[in-house]
């Protein structure tokens, strides 16, 4: 008990009850633990802390869980993961996430999660040197189709921080793809997650054409 309450840890998932039943599982145990509603109210936490280990959600709007991960695995890779969902049967982790360990909600026992949390954290050392040495693909939501009429993507290159758009031809999930960054060369690996679109706002008319289009 004594070693737990040194252990914080973040929860993040859309749902409140599901929140508030992980909260009170791990406080149960002794854990340190504060939620978090959907990726970005995560990410605003961890600026706040850092915590030992994070219980995160797939499926949530706003960021999905597969891309917080990417991004918690690569600005924070000695933060321990445990992916959780009820869209998978298999406590195996999914292809694309980035976790140490999965739950499988509503269909696993609450006792495995807790398994898991004291498995992960006892390892903790060994796992953060491994996550040190892997590279995270980046999940990027589609962002419709070029004057062309085919789909693209933005990609943001990790070394370099430039952004440059990529045709997309197919629409395979869970399928990790690699690319050249367009300035620097950089090796991008990226996952596209299609159950997002991210759309460019319309255009504003500048003063000028505004001005003209008011003429009679």
């Amino acid at each position: 008990m004594a070693e737990s309450l040194k252990r914080r840890i973040l929860v993040v998932d859309d749902e409140e009850c599901i929140r508030e039943v992980f909260q009170a599982l791990l406080q149960q145990e002794g854990y340190d633990v504060t939620t978090a509603e959907n990726g970005f109210d995560a990410l605003l936490k961890l600026r706040q802390f850092l915590p030992d280990l994070v219980i995160s959600d797939l499926n949530m709007p706003k960021m999905s869980g597969f891309e917080f991960l990417s991004v918690v695995r690569r600005r924070f890779p000695k933060v321990l993961v445990i992916a959780s969902s009820g869209a998978y049967g298999s406590a195996v982790v999914p292809t694309g996430v980035l976790a140490d360990a999965f739950f499988a909600k509503g269909q696993e026992h609450t006792q495995a999660l807790l398994d898991s949390v004291t498995e992960l954290l006892q390892t903790s050392g060994a796992r953060a040197v491994a996550h040190q040495e892997e590279h995270a693909p980046v999940w990027i939501p589609r962002n419709g189709k070029d004057p062309n009429g085919i789909p693209y993507v933005v990609i943001t290159c990790t070394e370099c921080l430039r952004s440059f758009p990529l045709d997309v031809t197919k629409e395979e999930n869970t399928e990790i793809r690699e690319t050249l960054c367009l300035f620097c060369s950089n090796k991008v690996q990226y996952i596209v997650d299609f159950s997002l679109s991210v759309a460019s706002p319309p255009r504003k008319a500048s003063a000028s054409n505004r001005f003209l289009q008011s003429q009679p």
